[in-house]
């Protein structure tokens, strides 16, 4: 299976730079397998398409800002981590620029005020508030990095830290929370579970209120999502690591909509890869906690999942390449060649597919 299978045609003014004003005010295009058609809804209307005893996954990771500004201390010249893992304590696997400058043994400094164009005021002092060692260089070229700072450490970040956009997002977002989720709870993540976005407070209490339950799995996104595939037979590609667990009563409730012939729809492709990466043959869950490099395309037999409810991927990316997996590779490139025409908005800020 080649890689190019799924590519397409996507002008550029239909990436979405910026988040809708109200987030449940998506446009949704539902995709029906069985019927083979396809409607054009809003988000909120969600609602219409589930059924009392169906059973939501949703993935309740938190982006942290894991995007940091600082200066060598040595030369004072400017420097970019991108906070990808943590390894133990206060040992982080790092993305840096410039990658030549930055060797083991070189420390950074991270705070307010660093740079002159932000002294407006003369009383304005630089203020260190984060300070970082690189312990060494790693396969790939990341580096392990040490921090050191007084305090907790998610309230620094929360301060001088900057959200991970994605690399296809040039504007600058304007409210931090516009990239997490309503329910975001667990920090760890470097990108957003983007299909979750959509959601509103009172959308989820209608859910409930439908009698539809509503479980939670933990995925941390890693930056290897935004990876391009770089071999040119999909079966070739090496699928990137990402952390994850499960707690016993989320577990509970995926079974008992099971057993009791209900559906599992999972809340975008991190929470699909975590049913699948822990699911027996029958399509029953545990708790479970572990890292999970399940790469999911065309040929695949889902276990636990019925639906998915997901935003429109970039072409040839491993992402639809699973929604291909699940609605047939023909129908989603028909579904995105509509889109296009529609002018549907792409990529993480930009509209909603359900698939049934």
């Amino acid at each position: 299976m080649k890689v190019s299978d799924f590519n397409y045609d996507l002008p550029k003014e239909l990436i979405a730079q910026v988040p809708i004003k109200n987030r449940d005010t998506s446009r949704l295009m539902v995709l029906d397998r069985k019927a083979q058609t396809i409607e054009h809804k809003i988000f909120k209307d969600i609602l219409d398409y589930l059924e009392p005893g169906d059973c939501l996954v949703r993935n309740n990771t938190k982006v942290i800002p894991a995007r940091l500004y600082g200066k060598k201390l040595e030369t004072g010249a400017n420097v970019e981590f991108l906070l990808l893992k943590r390894i133990e304590g206060d040992i982080w696997e790092v993305m840096v620029k410039p990658g030549k400058k930055l060797m083991p043994g070189t420390k950074v400094s991270f705070g307010k005020n660093l740079f002159e164009n932000n002294l407006s005021e003369k009383n304005q002092q630089p203020e260190i508030l984060l300070e970082a060692e690189i312990l060494e260089k790693l396969e790939g070229g990341n580096r392990k990095v040490k921090f050191k700072y007084q305090g907790i450490f998610n309230e620094i970040l929360n301060e001088i830290g900057l959200m991970p956009l994605p690399p296809y997002i040039h504007e600058k977002l304007k409210e931090k929370d516009r990239y997490q989720t309503v329910y975001a709870k667990y920090e760890g993540s470097a990108a957003a579970p983007t299909a979750g976005l959509h959601f509103t407070e009172d959308l989820l209490e209608k859910i409930q209120e439908k009698g539809v339950e509503i479980a939670n799995v933990t995925l941390h996104v890693g930056i290897g999502t935004f990876r391009p595939v770089k071999v040119e037979k999909v079966e070739e590609h090496d699928m990137h690591s990402e952390h994850f667990y499960i707690k016993k009563e989320d577990a509970e409730k995926i079974n008992k909509a099971k057993r009791e012939g209900h559906r599992v729809i999972a809340v975008g492709t991190t929470s699909c890869r975590v049913l699948e990466s822990i699911a027996d043959e029958n399509g029953f869950v545990q708790e479970t906690e572990g890292d999970t490099s399940i790469f999911i395309y065309p040929g695949y037999q889902f276990k636990c999942l019925d639906c998915l409810i997901t935003n429109f991927h970039l072409p040839e990316s491993t992402l639809i390449m699973l929604v291909s997996a699940l609605a047939g590779k023909d129908f989603i490139m028909k579904a995105y060649k509509e889109a296009v025409k529609e002018k549907y908005r792409f990529f993480s800020f930009g509209d909603a597919m359900f698939i049934k």
